[in-house]
């Protein structure tokens, strides 16, 4: 997941820490840092711009941009209830980027976050968490 060097969380590390590795550090804005996110999810800069429908030069120029900041939390949310249920921040990772999901046609998480579906991952996700509970 994250490298254990420059304040960046470890792979058993909770979300919270995980979170703050996020921040940017080069502003003093509550922002997520876009080259920190991809560092954390092992995708280039273009990939993350293409996921958030931003030109490159958005994420690179501009990382603070409403449309940015607003994949990144959308992402974040999901991350975070699969984080929730499964209780490791680096499960939910791999869960997220890479787990065919049957019920969207074997799409990703993170590829429905593209798409603006955000909502119906976290309705999915929740449904995982109500049937493990009980």
């Amino acid at each position: 997941m994250v490298a254990a060097t420059n304040d960046r969380a470890l792979p058993s590390a909770s979300f919270e820490q995980f979170m703050m590795s996020l921040r940017d550090p080069d502003s003093n804005a509550p922002i997520v840092s876009a080259r920190r996110y991809v560092d954390a999810l092992h995708i280039d800069l273009q990939t993350l711009a293409s996921q958030a429908h931003v030109h490159r030069n958005t994420i690179s120029r501009m990382p603070g941009a409403e449309s940015v900041q607003r994949f990144l939390r959308e992402a974040l949310r999901v991350i975070r209830a699969a984080t929730d249920v499964s209780g490791d921040v680096s499960k939910a990772l791999l869960w997220y980027r890479n787990e065919p999901l049957p019920v969207f046609g074997y799409k990703t998480a993170e590829q429905l976050v593209s798409e603006g579906r955000t909502e119906d991952v976290l309705r999915y996700v929740a449904s995982l968490e109500a049937g493990a509970a009980g």
